[in-house]
């Protein structure tokens, strides 16, 4: 079977990273219909919390596969939907306790702007520059990582608007974190001052880490700083937790890094073990303004990715599995900062948790995007799998298991490193 044969019945919006049809997958390895295995290190980008077909979950799937696969959620009411909505409240910060089930992140995003509306009746979003969450007109209107993504697709969601976020490269050069948190909140007063007033906002809507704009962490500072603002003018806080929620980066959900409790938050990926499966939590307040008929689905609430959703939560309870990240990621931190030391291409490590990513720089300390690409050809020549990232697609990400072994870390590891010694070295 060659990928060739089937270009012609498949659209080209949605661009290949690689040619590779994926047979079967088991942890953290992949294996192709030639029976060639990849180390995974992409895992459906974030997607396989607990690794490629993870015996619990797959026994979870099995056993609501036997009963019933859907008679829609907003007809009746399934067990494990239901219980899966209860465990979540008790794993969510604050009073984030109402759940609306969705398919996929970006159609989470579009609810939660759809529900800061209905509760505030304010028209406008503030979102920040580097940003991704999704391709939906919704989602993409808030969306500001590349402008590819948005181009001839204008106009979008009306009243949106961008500001910047304490990254390096959203800020003046030379900034240390202080300066880079205080431009951006400054950015972002004048923004109220300038061009939206602050009444108007329904919600500032944020990653508490961005994913595909870089891995980027902000300040504690930061985050505490957009909190306080918008307790100030009524502002609802979204924090779009689809990438860097559930456990990705030690905590449950990133936020609680920084003290922050949000009023919407999103989640997916992770969330059903492989599942297509998200969701819009907000407080009960919050929810109780979205009245029956202002929101709908046909296929959120699934009782099969939910019995899945329910074995993730199970084994992160009974594996510890957040202690795990903790350790086997200040691991992975630790190897990546050995790599850059060793090569001058690698200008930054940054992450927390599993959610770590490495960015290529020119001599001239310009991106290396080029270099990347030469390195994650590389890699997948050597049978690994790896996810770019940053607005300048000059970072690579580690997108891991939960679960993944230190051995399976060394093996990525090396890997990353036979195909760095072919280039500059220090």
């Amino acid at each position: 079977m060659k990928f060739e044969d089937y270009r012609p019945y498949l659209s080209p919006a949605l661009a290949k990273a690689t040619d590779l049809i994926m047979e079967s997958g088991q942890g953290c390895y992949s294996t192709d219909v030639n029976g060639v295995r990849y180390l995974d290190f992409v895992q459906g980008i974030a997607v396989n919390a607990l690794g490629h077909c993870h015996p619990k979950v797959v026994a979870a799937i099995k056993q609501q596969a036997e009963q019933l696969l859907t008679a829609s959620f907003n007809v009746v009411n399934y067990p494990s939907t239901l219980e899966l909505a209860k465990r979540l409240a008790e794993v969510t910060p604050g009073k984030l306790n109402s759940v609306f089930f969705s398919n996929g992140g970006a159609e989470a995003i579009d609810g939660a702007l759809k529900l800061a509306r209905a509760y505030t009746k304010r028209p406008a979003m503030i979102a920040f520059e580097g940003s991704f969450h999704g391709r939906t007109f919704g989602a993409l209107s808030v969306t500001g990582s590349k402008a590819k993504y948005r181009k001839t697709y204008e106009p979008l969601v009306g009243s949106v608007y961008f500001t910047p976020y304490p990254s390096k490269d959203l800020c003046p050069n030379g900034f240390d974190e202080a300066q880079r948190t205080n431009f951006c909140l400054d950015e972002l007063d004048h923004l109220f001052e300038y061009l939206v007033s602050p009444d108007q906002v329904a919600a500032i809507i944020m990653e508490p880490i961005q994913g595909e704009g870089g891995y980027v962490v902000p300040s504690k500072a930061f985050v505490q700083g957009i909190r306080q603002r918008c307790d100030r003018y009524g502002i609802l806080l979204i924090m779009d937790e689809i990438q860097s929620g559930y456990g990705r980066t030690g905590k449950m959900f990133a936020g609680e890094h920084f003290d922050v409790v949000p009023d919407i938050m999103t989640v997916g990926k992770a969330i059903a073990g492989g599942l297509p499966m998200s969701a819009v939590i907000a407080t009960p307040e919050v929810m109780a303004e979205w009245h029956p008929g202002m929101h709908g689905t046909t296929f959120g609430g699934n009782p099969l990715c939910a019995a899945a959703a329910l074995a993730v939560l199970d084994v992160f309870k009974e594996e510890q599995l957040l202690d795990h990240v903790n350790e086997i990621g200040g691991y992975l931190n630790e190897q990546l900062q050995e790599l850059q030391k060793k090569y001058a291409c690698i200008s930054d490590v940054r992450g927390l948790g599993l959610m770590q990513a490495i960015e290529f720089s020119h001599a001239d300390g310009s991106p290396a995007g080029d270099l990347l690409a030469k390195v994650q050809k590389g890699c997948l020549e050597k049978k690994l799998l790896t996810l770019g990232c940053g607005v300048h697609e000059n970072g690579m990400r580690f997108a891991t298991p939960l679960n993944v072994k230190k051995q399976e870390i060394d093996q990525g590891i090396a890997i990353i490193d036979q195909v760095l010694s072919q280039w500059s070295k220090k």
